[in-house]
């Protein structure tokens, strides 16, 4: 019963959060989209919405065997590494602008490598799992899973290249959107206008660097153990709590007392 709860509510839970971090997105931009431009709110809009789209569509990864659990997988995984996480990556670039904008051949070539990786990563899939495996019951409601190597026969290569394919994308784009949001924080000449600027962007920071270390802890615990067994929930709870920080760097002010927003 509890394997049945956590697999479909914690999901669940995690992409309301991140609706709801598309809505407070939405809100903002309407008294503050002046500052940072529009498409930067736009982009980082979308990317939340997708992102909570991708959470929340975990169940349905669950609910008939093989060969669904593998299907519904791989393309919540194509969205996560060639879509969404290409976008949060151009979108934060916009977020904390730089004086010269973001170049086109960037923008090319963040969507290209995330491309690039997910296609990798559907191959793998298709080559590694043949079967499914049931991981609960509760109440006549029969929760599924992809089955890595049924015959007994691991091949490391797949596993390595499978998480090396997701170290790039998501993980090393949301490393590198962390990175970029530090160096800011301590070098926009905005800082010195608004004073809250700084902290707002450290808790961006904060909620990319939890979710990155999250998914690595993931990444560590399916190598170093059952490749089959993975453990997705640690990336969801993760997720929860990166969204919610996030959340909070989104809303806070720029000044102590603003003037921007609607009494």
């Amino acid at each position: 019963m509890m394997t049945v709860l956590i697999s479909l509510f914690i999901p669940i839970i995690a992409g309301l959060v991140y609706f709801y971090m598309a809505y407070q997105v939405h809100v903002v931009s309407q008294y503050r989209k002046l500052i940072f431009g529009e498409l930067a709110y736009k982009k980082v809009f979308w990317a939340f919405l997708m992102f909570g789209v991708y959470f929340i569509s975990r169940p349905l990864q669950m609910l008939n065997p093989y060969p669904w659990p593998m299907i519904i997988n791989s393309i919540r995984q194509f969205f996560l590494m060639a879509i969404i996480s290409p976008a949060i990556l151009i979108g934060i670039f916009h977020w904390v602008p730089d004086e010269k904008g973001t170049p086109r051949s960037t923008v090319f070539a963040a969507y290209f490598v995330g491309l690039c990786t997910a296609t990798i990563f559907i191959l793998v899939n298709s080559i590694a799992i043949h079967s499914s495996k049931v991981i609960g019951s509760f109440a006549g409601l029969t929760l599924y899973d992809g089955a890595w190597f049924i015959s007994g026969n691991k091949d490391i290569r797949l596993v390595v290249i499978h998480l090396l394919s997701q170290l790039i994308s998501p993980v090393g784009f949301l490393f590198l959107a962390a990175s970029y949001v530090r160096h800011k924080r301590h070098t926009h000449p905005l800082i010195s206008v608004y004073t809250l600027l700084k902290l707002k962007w450290k808790y961006i920071e904060m909620g990319l660097v939890v979710f990155v270390i999250a998914l690595l802890a993931a990444g560590l615990a399916a190598f170093l153990g059952s490749y089959y067994t993975y453990i997705w929930v640690i990336y969801f709870v993760a997720a929860i709590v990166a969204g919610l920080i996030e959340t909070k760097g989104v809303t806070m002010p720029l000044v102590e007392t603003p003037k921007d927003l609607i009494e």
